[in-house]
Protein backbone atom coordinates (compact mmCIF):
# COMPACT_ATOMS: atom_id res chain seq x y z
CA UNK A 1 0.00 0.00 0.00
CA UNK A 2 1.51 3.29 -1.07
CA UNK A 3 1.99 6.19 1.31
CA UNK A 4 -1.08 8.41 1.46
CA UNK A 5 -3.24 5.77 -0.28
CA UNK A 6 -6.33 6.90 1.60
CA UNK A 7 -5.55 10.60 1.59
CA UNK A 8 -8.78 11.98 0.12
CA UNK A 9 -10.18 15.45 0.84
CA UNK A 10 -11.74 15.56 4.29
CA UNK A 11 -15.53 15.62 4.05
CA UNK A 12 -17.14 18.78 5.41
CA UNK A 13 -20.79 19.79 5.50
CA UNK A 14 -21.73 22.31 2.83
CA UNK A 15 -22.72 25.65 4.46
CA UNK A 16 -26.35 26.70 3.99
CA UNK A 17 -26.75 30.02 2.20
CA UNK A 18 -29.28 32.50 3.60
CA UNK A 19 -30.93 33.88 0.43
CA UNK A 20 -31.67 37.03 2.40
CA UNK A 21 -32.63 40.16 0.42
CA UNK A 22 -29.61 41.63 -1.33
CA UNK A 23 -27.53 38.45 -1.33
CA UNK A 24 -26.06 37.24 -4.65
CA UNK A 25 -27.48 33.74 -4.20
CA UNK A 26 -31.00 35.19 -4.02
CA UNK A 27 -30.63 36.92 -7.38
CA UNK A 28 -28.99 33.86 -8.93
CA UNK A 29 -31.70 31.41 -7.90
CA UNK A 30 -34.53 33.73 -8.97
CA UNK A 31 -32.89 34.23 -12.36
CA UNK A 32 -32.47 30.46 -12.77
CA UNK A 33 -36.08 29.89 -11.69
CA UNK A 34 -37.43 32.39 -14.23
CA UNK A 35 -35.32 30.96 -17.04
CA UNK A 36 -36.33 27.35 -16.34
CA UNK A 37 -39.97 28.33 -15.84
CA UNK A 38 -40.12 29.86 -19.30
CA UNK A 39 -38.35 27.01 -21.09
CA UNK A 40 -39.77 23.62 -22.02
CA UNK A 41 -37.47 20.68 -21.38
CA UNK A 42 -37.72 17.32 -23.14
CA UNK A 43 -36.42 14.53 -20.89
CA UNK A 44 -35.35 11.27 -22.55
CA UNK A 45 -34.52 7.86 -21.14
CA UNK A 46 -30.79 7.61 -20.42
CA UNK A 47 -29.53 4.15 -21.35
CA UNK A 48 -25.78 3.92 -21.82
CA UNK A 49 -24.69 6.71 -24.13
CA UNK A 50 -28.14 6.91 -25.73
CA UNK A 51 -30.85 9.45 -25.02
CA UNK A 52 -33.99 7.59 -26.05
CA UNK A 53 -37.19 9.44 -26.91
CA UNK A 54 -40.05 6.99 -27.29
CA UNK A 55 -42.66 9.55 -28.32
CA UNK A 56 -44.96 8.32 -25.55
CA UNK A 57 -44.75 11.34 -23.30
CA UNK A 58 -46.28 12.94 -20.24
CA UNK A 59 -46.18 16.54 -19.12
CA UNK A 60 -44.08 17.92 -16.29
CA UNK A 61 -45.98 20.55 -14.33
CA UNK A 62 -45.43 22.55 -11.16
CA UNK A 63 -47.57 21.64 -8.11
CA UNK A 64 -48.19 25.32 -7.32
CA UNK A 65 -49.34 26.01 -10.90
CA UNK A 66 -50.51 22.70 -12.31
CA UNK A 67 -51.61 24.10 -15.67
CA UNK A 68 -48.13 25.38 -16.46
CA UNK A 69 -46.10 22.83 -18.43
CA UNK A 70 -42.35 23.03 -17.89
CA UNK A 71 -41.50 19.99 -19.95
CA UNK A 72 -42.25 16.46 -21.05
CA UNK A 73 -40.68 13.08 -20.35
CA UNK A 74 -40.64 9.87 -22.33
CA UNK A 75 -42.05 6.58 -21.02
CA UNK A 76 -40.16 3.32 -21.41
CA UNK A 77 -41.55 0.12 -22.82
CA UNK A 78 -40.39 -3.27 -21.57
CA UNK A 79 -37.77 -3.47 -24.31
CA UNK A 80 -36.13 -0.30 -22.99
CA UNK A 81 -35.96 -1.69 -19.46
CA UNK A 82 -34.39 -4.88 -20.78
CA UNK A 83 -31.93 -2.78 -22.73
CA UNK A 84 -31.06 -0.86 -19.56
CA UNK A 85 -30.25 -4.15 -17.83
CA UNK A 86 -28.05 -5.35 -20.68
CA UNK A 87 -26.31 -1.97 -20.92
CA UNK A 88 -25.63 -1.88 -17.19
CA UNK A 89 -24.18 -5.38 -17.19
CA UNK A 90 -21.92 -4.54 -20.12
CA UNK A 91 -20.73 -1.37 -18.36
CA UNK A 92 -20.03 -3.40 -15.22
CA UNK A 93 -17.14 -5.19 -16.93
CA UNK A 94 -15.04 -2.03 -16.79
CA UNK A 95 -16.67 -0.12 -13.94
CA UNK A 96 -16.35 -2.91 -11.36
CA UNK A 97 -12.60 -2.99 -12.03
CA UNK A 98 -12.11 0.76 -12.05
CA UNK A 99 -9.85 1.95 -9.24
CA UNK A 100 -11.49 3.41 -6.19
CA UNK A 101 -9.50 6.61 -6.72
CA UNK A 102 -11.10 7.15 -10.12
CA UNK A 103 -14.57 6.48 -8.76
CA UNK A 104 -13.92 8.83 -5.84
CA UNK A 105 -12.68 11.56 -8.18
CA UNK A 106 -15.88 11.42 -10.24
CA UNK A 107 -18.22 11.83 -7.28
CA UNK A 108 -16.05 14.43 -5.56
CA UNK A 109 -16.24 16.43 -8.77
CA UNK A 110 -20.02 15.96 -8.80
CA UNK A 111 -20.17 17.36 -5.27
CA UNK A 112 -18.30 20.48 -6.28
CA UNK A 113 -20.49 20.94 -9.35
CA UNK A 114 -23.58 20.85 -7.12
CA UNK A 115 -22.08 23.22 -4.58
CA UNK A 116 -20.82 25.62 -7.23
CA UNK A 117 -21.89 26.08 -10.86
CA UNK A 118 -25.09 24.00 -10.63
CA UNK A 119 -26.28 25.29 -7.27
CA UNK A 120 -28.80 27.86 -8.49
CA UNK A 121 -30.02 25.56 -11.25
CA UNK A 122 -30.64 22.48 -9.10
CA UNK A 123 -32.29 24.58 -6.40
CA UNK A 124 -34.54 26.32 -8.92
CA UNK A 125 -35.47 22.98 -10.49
CA UNK A 126 -36.40 21.62 -7.06
CA UNK A 127 -38.49 24.73 -6.34
CA UNK A 128 -40.36 24.24 -9.61
CA UNK A 129 -40.70 20.46 -9.66
CA UNK A 130 -41.44 19.85 -5.99
CA UNK A 131 -42.72 23.26 -4.84
CA UNK A 132 -40.02 23.72 -2.24
CA UNK A 133 -39.25 27.09 -0.77
CA UNK A 134 -35.76 28.34 -1.52
CA UNK A 135 -34.61 27.36 1.98
CA UNK A 136 -35.99 23.83 1.66
CA UNK A 137 -34.42 23.50 -1.79
CA UNK A 138 -31.08 24.78 -0.49
CA UNK A 139 -30.84 22.37 2.44
CA UNK A 140 -31.89 19.50 0.17
CA UNK A 141 -30.73 19.85 -3.43
CA UNK A 142 -27.58 21.86 -2.76
CA UNK A 143 -26.35 21.04 0.74
CA UNK A 144 -27.54 17.52 1.50
CA UNK A 145 -26.69 16.27 -1.98
CA UNK A 146 -23.20 17.76 -1.73
CA UNK A 147 -22.82 16.20 1.72
CA UNK A 148 -23.92 12.76 0.52
CA UNK A 149 -21.32 12.77 -2.25
CA UNK A 150 -18.47 14.06 -0.09
CA UNK A 151 -19.11 11.89 2.94
CA UNK A 152 -19.78 8.75 0.93
CA UNK A 153 -16.34 9.06 -0.63
CA UNK A 154 -14.84 9.32 2.84
CA UNK A 155 -16.82 6.31 4.07
CA UNK A 156 -15.77 4.35 0.99
CA UNK A 157 -12.10 4.90 1.79
CA UNK A 158 -12.68 3.84 5.40
CA UNK A 159 -14.22 0.59 4.20
CA UNK A 160 -11.29 -0.17 1.93
CA UNK A 161 -8.76 0.83 4.56
CA UNK A 162 -10.03 -1.62 7.20
CA UNK A 163 -8.03 -4.81 6.76
CA UNK A 164 -7.62 -8.03 8.79
CA UNK A 165 -4.59 -9.04 10.84
CA UNK A 166 -1.59 -10.66 9.13
CA UNK A 167 1.62 -12.10 10.51
CA UNK A 168 5.03 -13.12 9.23
CA UNK A 169 3.74 -16.31 7.62
CA UNK A 170 0.39 -15.15 6.18
CA UNK A 171 -0.80 -12.05 4.37
CA UNK A 172 -4.55 -11.59 4.82
CA UNK A 173 -6.57 -9.01 2.98
CA UNK A 174 -10.18 -8.20 2.13
CA UNK A 175 -11.40 -6.72 -1.11
CA UNK A 176 -14.85 -5.16 -1.19
CA UNK A 177 -16.24 -6.24 -4.52
CA UNK A 178 -19.34 -4.68 -6.03
CA UNK A 179 -22.41 -6.89 -6.11
CA UNK A 180 -22.58 -9.40 -8.94
CA UNK A 181 -25.29 -7.97 -11.15
CA UNK A 182 -27.11 -4.63 -11.12
CA UNK A 183 -28.81 -2.51 -8.48
CA UNK A 184 -32.34 -1.13 -8.92
CA UNK A 185 -32.72 2.36 -7.41
CA UNK A 186 -36.24 3.68 -6.79
CA UNK A 187 -36.36 7.26 -5.55
CA UNK A 188 -39.12 9.51 -4.16
CA UNK A 189 -40.31 12.97 -5.14
CA UNK A 190 -39.64 14.74 -1.89
CA UNK A 191 -35.83 15.00 -1.78
CA UNK A 192 -33.60 15.74 -4.73
CA UNK A 193 -30.67 14.64 -2.57
CA UNK A 194 -32.19 11.21 -1.97
CA UNK A 195 -32.91 10.89 -5.69
CA UNK A 196 -29.21 11.36 -6.38
CA UNK A 197 -27.87 9.42 -3.41
CA UNK A 198 -29.64 6.12 -3.96
CA UNK A 199 -28.11 5.40 -7.38
CA UNK A 200 -24.78 7.14 -6.72
CA UNK A 201 -23.98 5.45 -3.39
CA UNK A 202 -24.26 2.04 -5.04
CA UNK A 203 -22.36 3.20 -8.15
CA UNK A 204 -19.59 4.67 -6.02
CA UNK A 205 -18.85 1.19 -4.67
CA UNK A 206 -18.41 -0.16 -8.20
CA UNK A 207 -21.98 -1.24 -8.91
CA UNK A 208 -24.06 -0.50 -11.99
CA UNK A 209 -27.57 0.86 -11.59
CA UNK A 210 -30.95 1.11 -13.23
CA UNK A 211 -32.63 4.15 -11.68
CA UNK A 212 -36.34 4.96 -11.73
CA UNK A 213 -37.03 8.44 -10.30
CA UNK A 214 -40.49 9.44 -9.13
CA UNK A 215 -42.68 10.81 -11.92
CA UNK A 216 -43.07 13.94 -9.78
CA UNK A 217 -39.33 14.58 -9.56
CA UNK A 218 -38.13 14.00 -13.14
CA UNK A 219 -37.62 17.71 -13.80
CA UNK A 220 -34.92 18.02 -11.13
CA UNK A 221 -33.70 14.45 -11.76
CA UNK A 222 -32.59 15.59 -15.20
CA UNK A 223 -30.27 18.12 -13.55
CA UNK A 224 -28.77 15.28 -11.52
CA UNK A 225 -28.11 13.36 -14.73
CA UNK A 226 -26.48 16.43 -16.27
CA UNK A 227 -24.22 16.77 -13.21
CA UNK A 228 -23.23 13.11 -13.20
CA UNK A 229 -22.42 13.24 -16.90
CA UNK A 230 -20.27 16.35 -16.50
CA UNK A 231 -18.54 14.80 -13.49
CA UNK A 232 -17.53 11.83 -15.66
CA UNK A 233 -19.81 8.95 -14.64
CA UNK A 234 -19.23 6.52 -17.54
CA UNK A 235 -22.04 5.61 -19.91
CA UNK A 236 -24.09 2.67 -18.68
CA UNK A 237 -23.12 2.94 -15.01
CA UNK A 238 -26.33 4.76 -14.05
CA UNK A 239 -29.20 4.19 -16.50
CA UNK A 240 -32.45 6.14 -16.07
CA UNK A 241 -35.93 4.93 -17.03
CA UNK A 242 -39.46 6.20 -16.43
CA UNK A 243 -42.76 4.48 -17.05
CA UNK A 244 -45.31 2.12 -15.60
CA UNK A 245 -43.85 1.21 -12.19
CA UNK A 246 -45.27 -2.32 -12.19
CA UNK A 247 -43.89 -3.11 -15.63
CA UNK A 248 -40.49 -1.58 -14.85
CA UNK A 249 -40.22 -3.37 -11.52
CA UNK A 250 -41.43 -6.75 -12.76
CA UNK A 251 -38.99 -6.63 -15.67
CA UNK A 252 -36.03 -5.75 -13.47
CA UNK A 253 -36.86 -8.22 -10.71
CA UNK A 254 -37.30 -11.04 -13.24
CA UNK A 255 -33.65 -10.78 -14.28
CA UNK A 256 -31.31 -13.38 -12.78
CA UNK A 257 -28.73 -10.58 -12.58
CA UNK A 258 -30.82 -8.49 -10.16
CA UNK A 259 -28.50 -7.98 -7.18
CA UNK A 260 -30.11 -5.37 -4.97
CA UNK A 261 -32.74 -2.71 -4.50
CA UNK A 262 -32.15 0.75 -3.02
CA UNK A 263 -35.54 2.23 -2.19
CA UNK A 264 -37.16 5.22 -0.57
CA UNK A 265 -40.94 5.46 -0.69
CA UNK A 266 -44.10 4.05 0.84
CA UNK A 267 -44.20 1.11 3.23
CA UNK A 268 -46.86 -0.63 1.16
CA UNK A 269 -44.81 -0.48 -2.04
CA UNK A 270 -41.66 -1.66 -0.26
CA UNK A 271 -43.44 -4.67 1.21
CA UNK A 272 -44.74 -5.57 -2.25
CA UNK A 273 -41.21 -5.30 -3.64
CA UNK A 274 -39.88 -7.54 -0.89
CA UNK A 275 -42.58 -10.11 -1.67
CA UNK A 276 -41.70 -10.07 -5.38
CA UNK A 277 -38.02 -10.54 -4.61
CA UNK A 278 -38.91 -13.48 -2.39
CA UNK A 279 -41.12 -15.02 -5.06
CA UNK A 280 -38.24 -14.82 -7.56
CA UNK A 281 -35.48 -15.90 -5.18
CA UNK A 282 -34.77 -19.17 -6.99
CA UNK A 283 -34.06 -17.27 -10.21
CA UNK A 284 -31.25 -15.05 -8.90
CA UNK A 285 -27.52 -15.65 -9.11
CA UNK A 286 -27.08 -14.13 -5.64
CA UNK A 287 -29.23 -13.24 -2.67
CA UNK A 288 -30.26 -9.65 -3.44
CA UNK A 289 -29.61 -6.84 -0.98
CA UNK A 290 -32.87 -5.13 0.00
CA UNK A 291 -32.42 -1.66 1.45
CA UNK A 292 -35.40 0.59 2.06
CA UNK A 293 -36.44 3.72 3.93
CA UNK A 294 -40.21 3.95 4.05
CA UNK A 295 -42.99 5.74 5.95
CA UNK A 296 -43.29 7.42 9.29
CA UNK A 297 -45.83 8.65 11.80
CA UNK A 298 -43.43 10.87 13.60
CA UNK A 299 -44.10 12.27 17.04
CA UNK A 300 -43.41 15.27 19.22
CA UNK A 301 -43.85 14.67 22.94
CA UNK A 302 -43.72 17.58 25.36
CA UNK A 303 -43.00 17.06 29.04
CA UNK A 304 -44.63 19.44 31.58
CA UNK A 305 -41.20 21.05 32.04
CA UNK A 306 -40.88 21.95 28.36
CA UNK A 307 -40.44 25.50 27.03
CA UNK A 308 -43.67 26.48 25.24
CA UNK A 309 -42.09 28.56 22.45
CA UNK A 310 -39.57 25.82 21.72
CA UNK A 311 -42.35 23.23 21.50
CA UNK A 312 -44.45 25.37 19.18
CA UNK A 313 -41.50 26.16 16.92
CA UNK A 314 -40.77 22.44 16.75
CA UNK A 315 -44.38 21.73 15.77
CA UNK A 316 -44.60 24.44 13.12
CA UNK A 317 -41.26 23.69 11.51
CA UNK A 318 -41.50 19.94 12.02
CA UNK A 319 -45.04 19.59 10.67
CA UNK A 320 -45.33 22.31 8.04
CA UNK A 321 -41.95 22.87 6.36
CA UNK A 322 -42.21 21.52 2.81
CA UNK A 323 -45.94 21.10 3.45
CA UNK A 324 -45.31 18.14 5.76
CA UNK A 325 -44.03 16.04 2.87
CA UNK A 326 -41.00 14.68 4.66
CA UNK A 327 -40.96 11.10 5.89
CA UNK A 328 -39.64 12.63 9.12
CA UNK A 329 -42.37 15.30 9.44
CA UNK A 330 -44.11 15.69 12.79
CA UNK A 331 -47.66 14.43 12.44
CA UNK A 332 -48.74 13.45 15.98
CA UNK A 333 -48.13 15.60 19.03
CA UNK A 334 -48.62 14.96 22.75
CA UNK A 335 -49.00 18.04 24.97
CA UNK A 336 -49.48 18.06 28.76
CA UNK A 337 -52.69 19.67 30.04
CA UNK A 338 -50.73 22.27 32.05
CA UNK A 339 -49.02 23.61 28.92
CA UNK A 340 -51.89 23.30 26.47
CA UNK A 341 -53.46 26.77 26.88
CA UNK A 342 -50.12 28.51 26.27
CA UNK A 343 -49.18 26.12 23.47
CA UNK A 344 -52.53 26.64 21.77
CA UNK A 345 -52.23 30.41 21.96
CA UNK A 346 -48.69 30.51 20.55
CA UNK A 347 -49.47 27.87 17.92
CA UNK A 348 -52.49 29.86 16.74
CA UNK A 349 -50.38 32.99 16.41
CA UNK A 350 -47.64 31.24 14.49
CA UNK A 351 -49.82 29.20 12.13
CA UNK A 352 -52.01 32.17 11.27
CA UNK A 353 -48.89 34.12 10.32
CA UNK A 354 -47.80 31.54 7.72
CA UNK A 355 -47.81 32.92 4.18
CA UNK A 356 -48.71 30.47 1.41
CA UNK A 357 -48.14 30.63 -2.35
CA UNK A 358 -45.57 30.11 -5.12
CA UNK A 359 -41.97 29.37 -4.08
CA UNK A 360 -40.87 32.09 -6.49
CA UNK A 361 -42.13 34.55 -3.87
CA UNK A 362 -39.42 34.05 -1.26
CA UNK A 363 -41.61 35.50 1.48
CA UNK A 364 -43.77 32.34 1.38
CA UNK A 365 -43.10 29.74 4.09
CA UNK A 366 -45.53 27.28 2.57
CA UNK A 367 -46.46 26.15 -0.95
CA UNK A 368 -48.45 23.34 -2.64
CA UNK A 369 -48.57 19.59 -2.09
CA UNK A 370 -47.09 17.43 -4.81
CA UNK A 371 -50.07 16.32 -6.94
CA UNK A 372 -53.82 15.80 -7.12
CA UNK A 373 -53.71 12.35 -5.55
CA UNK A 374 -52.03 13.75 -2.46
CA UNK A 375 -54.42 16.72 -2.41
CA UNK A 376 -57.48 14.46 -2.54
CA UNK A 377 -56.21 12.16 0.20
CA UNK A 378 -55.52 15.06 2.54
CA UNK A 379 -58.90 16.65 1.83
CA UNK A 380 -60.67 13.39 2.66
CA UNK A 381 -59.05 13.23 6.11
CA UNK A 382 -59.71 16.90 6.77
CA UNK A 383 -63.38 16.54 5.85
CA UNK A 384 -63.70 13.42 7.98
CA UNK A 385 -62.21 15.24 10.96
CA UNK A 386 -64.88 17.93 10.56
CA UNK A 387 -67.54 15.24 11.00
CA UNK A 388 -66.03 13.12 13.78
CA UNK A 389 -67.11 13.72 17.37
CA UNK A 390 -63.65 12.89 18.78
CA UNK A 391 -61.77 15.33 16.56
CA UNK A 392 -61.83 19.09 15.94
CA UNK A 393 -59.97 21.21 13.43
CA UNK A 394 -58.65 24.13 15.44
CA UNK A 395 -56.46 25.71 12.76
CA UNK A 396 -56.56 25.58 8.97
CA UNK A 397 -58.69 22.99 7.27
CA UNK A 398 -59.05 24.93 4.02
CA UNK A 399 -57.88 23.91 0.56
CA UNK A 400 -57.98 25.12 -3.05
CA UNK A 401 -56.91 23.31 -6.23
CA UNK A 402 -57.97 25.91 -8.79
CA UNK A 403 -54.38 26.96 -9.54
CA UNK A 404 -52.17 24.67 -7.48
CA UNK A 405 -52.60 21.81 -5.02
CA UNK A 406 -52.88 24.04 -1.96
CA UNK A 407 -53.86 22.64 1.44
CA UNK A 408 -53.68 24.98 4.43
CA UNK A 409 -51.49 24.07 7.39
CA UNK A 410 -54.03 22.19 9.49
CA UNK A 411 -54.10 21.33 13.18
CA UNK A 412 -56.52 18.68 14.45
CA UNK A 413 -57.23 18.35 18.18
CA UNK A 414 -58.42 14.90 19.24
CA UNK A 415 -59.68 13.39 22.49
CA UNK A 416 -58.85 9.93 21.16
CA UNK A 417 -55.14 9.06 21.25
CA UNK A 418 -55.79 6.32 18.67
CA UNK A 419 -57.69 8.60 16.30
CA UNK A 420 -56.99 7.69 12.66
CA UNK A 421 -54.78 10.73 12.00
CA UNK A 422 -52.68 9.80 15.04
CA UNK A 423 -51.93 6.44 13.39
CA UNK A 424 -52.13 6.88 9.61
CA UNK A 425 -49.34 8.47 7.57
CA UNK A 426 -50.86 11.37 5.59
CA UNK A 427 -47.70 12.89 4.08
CA UNK A 428 -49.01 16.42 4.12
CA UNK A 429 -49.52 19.55 6.23
CA UNK A 430 -51.85 17.99 8.80
CA UNK A 431 -50.78 17.51 12.40
CA UNK A 432 -52.91 16.00 15.17
CA UNK A 433 -52.59 16.93 18.84
CA UNK A 434 -53.62 14.89 21.85
CA UNK A 435 -53.61 16.55 25.28
CA UNK A 436 -52.64 14.25 28.15
CA UNK A 437 -52.91 14.65 31.90
CA UNK A 438 -49.60 15.71 33.43
CA UNK A 439 -49.53 12.87 35.94
CA UNK A 440 -49.85 10.34 33.12
CA UNK A 441 -46.39 10.99 31.69
CA UNK A 442 -45.30 7.35 32.01
CA UNK A 443 -48.53 6.08 30.44
CA UNK A 444 -48.12 8.58 27.62
CA UNK A 445 -44.63 7.27 26.88
CA UNK A 446 -46.14 3.81 26.41
CA UNK A 447 -48.88 5.32 24.28
CA UNK A 448 -46.35 7.00 21.99
CA UNK A 449 -44.45 3.74 21.62
CA UNK A 450 -47.46 1.57 20.79
CA UNK A 451 -49.69 3.86 18.71
CA UNK A 452 -47.93 3.63 15.36
CA UNK A 453 -46.53 0.80 13.25
CA UNK A 454 -43.72 3.13 12.19
CA UNK A 455 -40.44 3.94 13.91
CA UNK A 456 -38.70 6.61 11.89
CA UNK A 457 -38.30 9.85 13.85
CA UNK A 458 -39.52 11.33 17.09
CA UNK A 459 -38.80 14.26 19.38
CA UNK A 460 -39.21 15.08 23.03
CA UNK A 461 -39.11 18.50 24.65
CA UNK A 462 -38.18 18.69 28.32
CA UNK A 463 -36.03 20.63 30.75
CA UNK A 464 -36.06 17.70 33.20
CA UNK A 465 -33.03 15.42 32.72
CA UNK A 466 -34.68 12.48 34.46
CA UNK A 467 -37.68 12.75 32.12
CA UNK A 468 -35.36 12.93 29.11
CA UNK A 469 -33.53 9.82 30.24
CA UNK A 470 -36.75 7.95 30.91
CA UNK A 471 -38.18 8.86 27.50
CA UNK A 472 -34.96 7.94 25.73
CA UNK A 473 -35.09 4.46 27.27
CA UNK A 474 -38.81 3.76 26.88
CA UNK A 475 -38.89 5.04 23.29
CA UNK A 476 -35.70 3.29 22.16
CA UNK A 477 -37.59 1.28 19.51
CA UNK A 478 -40.04 4.01 18.52
CA UNK A 479 -37.68 6.05 16.34
CA UNK A 480 -34.49 5.39 14.44
CA UNK A 481 -33.73 9.12 14.70
CA UNK A 482 -34.55 10.53 18.14
CA UNK A 483 -34.38 14.23 18.89
CA UNK A 484 -34.11 15.91 22.28
CA UNK A 485 -35.41 19.49 22.37
CA UNK A 486 -35.57 19.76 18.60
CA UNK A 487 -37.99 19.07 15.76
CA UNK A 488 -37.93 15.52 14.33
CA UNK A 489 -36.74 16.64 10.88
CA UNK A 490 -33.48 17.91 9.41
CA UNK A 491 -30.99 15.05 9.80
CA UNK A 492 -27.59 16.14 8.50
CA UNK A 493 -25.26 13.78 6.63
CA UNK A 494 -22.30 12.82 8.78
CA UNK A 495 -24.08 14.14 11.88
CA UNK A 496 -27.31 12.20 12.24
CA UNK A 497 -27.31 9.09 10.00
CA UNK A 498 -30.91 8.64 8.90
CA UNK A 499 -33.26 5.66 8.93
CA UNK A 500 -35.86 3.84 10.98
CA UNK A 501 -37.08 0.36 11.78
CA UNK A 502 -40.45 -1.35 12.26
CA UNK A 503 -42.56 -0.36 9.22
CA UNK A 504 -40.19 2.54 8.49
CA UNK A 505 -37.54 0.51 6.72
CA UNK A 506 -34.40 -1.57 7.07
CA UNK A 507 -32.59 1.16 9.07
CA UNK A 508 -29.46 1.03 6.94
CA UNK A 509 -28.73 4.68 7.72
CA UNK A 510 -28.29 6.77 4.61
CA UNK A 511 -25.43 9.18 5.10
CA UNK A 512 -23.27 6.70 6.99
CA UNK A 513 -20.76 3.94 6.38
CA UNK A 514 -23.46 1.37 7.19
CA UNK A 515 -25.35 2.08 3.97
CA UNK A 516 -22.29 1.72 1.75
CA UNK A 517 -21.46 -1.64 3.31
CA UNK A 518 -24.70 -2.95 1.83
CA UNK A 519 -23.39 -2.38 -1.69
CA UNK A 520 -20.27 -4.51 -1.46
CA UNK A 521 -19.60 -8.25 -1.33
CA UNK A 522 -16.33 -8.82 0.54
CA UNK A 523 -13.78 -11.36 -0.61
CA UNK A 524 -11.19 -12.54 1.90
CA UNK A 525 -7.80 -13.47 0.42
CA UNK A 526 -5.27 -15.47 2.40
CA UNK A 527 -1.80 -15.73 0.94
CA UNK A 528 0.49 -18.15 2.77
CA UNK A 529 4.12 -17.07 2.75
CA UNK A 530 5.66 -20.04 4.54
CA UNK A 531 4.03 -23.03 2.89
CA UNK A 532 3.89 -26.40 4.77
CA UNK A 533 5.43 -29.38 2.99
CA UNK A 534 4.40 -32.18 5.36
CA UNK A 535 0.87 -32.98 6.50
CA UNK A 536 2.06 -34.24 9.92
CA UNK A 537 1.46 -32.02 12.96
CA UNK A 538 3.80 -32.05 16.00
CA UNK A 539 1.18 -33.70 18.22
CA UNK A 540 1.45 -36.86 16.11
CA UNK A 541 4.93 -37.44 17.58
Amino acid sequence: MSKGFFNVPKAVNEPVKSYAPGTPEREQVLAAYKKMWNETVDVPLYIGKEEIRTGNTRNLTAPHDHQHVVGTYHLAEQEHVEKAIATALEARKKWANTSWESRAAIFLKAAELVAGPYRAKINAATMIAQSKTVHQAEIDAACELTDFLRFNVEYMTQIYKEQPISDSSVWNRVEHRPLEGFVYAITPFNFTAIAANLPSSAAMMGNVVVWKPSDSQIFSAKIIVDIFKEAGVPDGVINVVYGDPVMVTDTLLASPDFAGIHFTGSTHVFKDLWAKVGANIHNYKTYPRIVGETGGKDFILAHPSANVKQVVTGIVRGAFEFQGQKCSAASRVYIPQSLWPAVKEQLTTDVQSIKMGSPEDLSNFFTAVIHEGSFNKLVSYIEQAKQDSDAEIILGGGYDKSKGWFVEPTVILTTNPKYKTMETELFGPVVTIYVYEDEKWAETLELVDTTSEYALTGAIFSQDRYAIEEATLVLQNAAGNFYINDKPTGAVVGNQPFGGARASGTNDKAGSILNLLRWVSPRTIKETLIVPEDYRYPFLG
